[in-house]
């Protein structure tokens, strides 16, 4: 919605600067009557093609990205599911292969279900928590941006004009102050500039605090459940350990596969999400064993 009310401020500024020569009070420096282009329409589309690089490419960051059969999906809402799952596919496999080198498969049960409850209320509150300073932070430069607005306006002025020469070194300096001077008409409009493109924040969704909870917290207690789940089936301990290492192996090496599909999209070879996918297997079995193996130790 920004961008296009950039662009829109740009064209705005462009149409009307051959009519406009007078200079602007808005920067302290003195602004030379140069010209950027050969005309205004090419100054107008080289402005708008200049920012659409850098501003398109910031955005596209925080937009939806591309998950196969799950559609479009807001990124940090697949990060938080993996974070979830990947401590709850490991952290709990190592619990229960732990608990089972003591013999007792009632106590595997409820020691496991003690520990996912307690993790996926833990990770849930982590996410909350993270989330809640993320909108604080933000609001925090909001507010500081604002009040600069208000009580000078110079440095504002150079703060964007520090984004546009980054965005592009050859901006003219009319072009600059042309640019500051509509956008000051909307001061929404230049807050939103300033703490988008000048801070690289983007304004936390709706609701974010209670969606990275629930989600960081759910794949906590989906993935838990799994290495958990055989132990209900079977009297003999040794068993379950048996079954709960099967199904792990093959839970831990899709989760590596599809987090491979999902962090690097079409450039991912299936050699390579083969090999997160064994990663991914090495690091549950090796943490599933030194557990196992120290509580025995210490039995």
């Amino acid at each position: 919605m920004a961008i296009v009310a950039i662009k829109n401020a740009i064209k705005s500024v462009i149409s009307s600067k051959s009519g406009d020569s007078q200079s602007s009070p808005l920067l302290d420096d003195s602004t030379p009557n140069n010209s950027y282009g050969s005309s205004s329409r090419d100054l107008e589309q080289h402005i708008i093609d200049s920012t659409d690089k850098s501003l398109t490419s910031q955005s596209e960051s925080m937009s939806a990205v591309s998950v196969g059969i799950l559609g479009k999906v807001d990124p940090r809402i697949i990060s938080d599911l993996i974070i979830g799952l990947s401590d709850g596919l490991t952290v709990p496999f190592a619990l229960t292969a732990g608990l089972s080198s003591l013999g007792d498969a009632k106590l595997v049960i409820t020691g496991g279900f003690a520990e996912l409850i307690s993790g996926a209320i833990s990770m849930g509150l982590g996410g909350y928590l993270g989330a809640k300073s993320e909108l604080d932070y933000y609001k925090s430069e909001v507010k500081i941006e604002r009040k600069k607005f208000f009580e000078d306006t110079t440095i504002v002025n150079h703060e964007v004009e520090d984004i546009l020469l980054n965005i592009n070194p050859n901006f003219s300096e009319e072009t600059i102050v042309s640019f500051i001077k509509d956008l000051q008409n909307s001061p929404d409009i230049m807050l939103d500039f300033l703490i988008r493109y000048g801070r690289g924040l983007e304004e936390p969704a709706e609701n974010r605090q209670l969606i990275s909870a629930v989600t960081i917290g759910g794949g906590y207690l989906l993935g838990g459940f799994v290495p958990l789940f055989p132990y209900f089936f079977v009297d003999d301990v040794g068993t379950g350990v048996l079954y709960s290492t099967i199904l792990m192996g093959i839970t831990l090496f899709i989760f590596g596969f599809w987090k491979a599909q999902i962090s690097m999209g079409e450039t991912a070879t299936p050699y390579k999400k083969a090999v997160e996918g064994v990663e991914m297997m090495a690091v549950g079995g090796i943490a599933a064993g030194a557990a196992w193996y120290f509580v025995k130790l210490l039995d």
